[in-house]
């Protein structure tokens, strides 16, 4: 069973930027559709990001041109390189493939307030 790890959350304010990181186990990677997901507390778990195994990438409109998905096969991790954040992007943040599995990790909390 493929293992996920997320890192890289933490607090920051309004305008500022956080590079998340997942780290997955297993040989096959390279093989997978990735995406990064969020989840407030009470809400749907929503898909923010993915990115396909040739590298194309697609966004949620809420973060188009904020958010910037990339994947390093080499290193088996996905990233996900968030600017201009704001304080509606305050979530636990997973990475999955696309579609995903009931195998998730532990998630990574991302908190933006003044």
């Amino acid at each position: 069973q493929v293992q996920l790890v997320e890192s890289g959350g933490g607090w920051v304010q309004p305008g500022g930027s956080l590079r998340l990181s997942c780290a997955a186990s297993g040989n096959s990677f390279r093989d997978y559709t990735w995406g990064w997901y969020r989840q407030v507390p009470g809400n749907q778990r929503e898909l923010v990001a993915r990115i396909y195994v040739r590298g194309s990438t697609n966004y949620a409109d809420s973060v188009k041109g904020r958010f910037t998905i990339s994947r390093d096969n080499a290193k088996n991790t996905v990233y996900l390189q968030m600017n201009s954040l704001k304080p509606e992007d305050t979530a636990v943040y997973y990475c999955n493939t696309f579609p995903w599995t009931p195998n998730w990790g532990q998630g990574t909390q991302v908190t933006v307030s003044v």
